[in-house]
């Protein structure tokens, strides 16, 4: 399974990078990854004229796109896409940040996970 990170480079800067989550086949339930421990879960809605400058995750949080789209900006000019049913591992919690804007005037919903302070991310492999 692919996700992308957001995280805070040694420059101060975001910097992107894919991530693909490890699956093991566990049979007719499906392929499974390892569990990440979490807090909670956070239900989040945004209007379609959402559009927030540089700002940091408030935390090391997933952010499960559900409707909608955001583009995802960091300071080089470089822009994700993420769209319905895609993942990002928000980790920029410090440095410069990131923008995030809604797309083609759309409204979006979203999940937001916060990871445990014990949470791995090592159990994604680089891509």
């Amino acid at each position: 399974m692919q996700i992308t990170r957001v995280f805070t480079g040694d420059d101060g800067h975001s910097h992107f990078e894919e991530l693909s989550v490890e699956l093991a086949d566990q049979g007719a339930v499906g392929a499974i990854s390892a569990m990440w421990p979490t807090k909670g879960v956070i239900f989040r809605s945004v209007g379609g004229d959402y559009d927030l400058g540089f700002h940091n995750a408030p935390r090391r949080q997933f952010v499960v796109n559900l409707t909608g789209s955001v583009d995802i900006e960091i300071s080089d000019g470089t822009v994700k896409r993420l769209g319905p049913g895609s993942i990002l591992l928000a980790e920029d919690t410090t440095g410069r940040g990131h923008k995030s804007s809604s797309v083609a005037g759309e409204p979006r919903t979203c999940l937001f996970i916060p990871l445990s302070s014990t949470a791995d991310t090592s159990v994604a492999d680089d891509q």
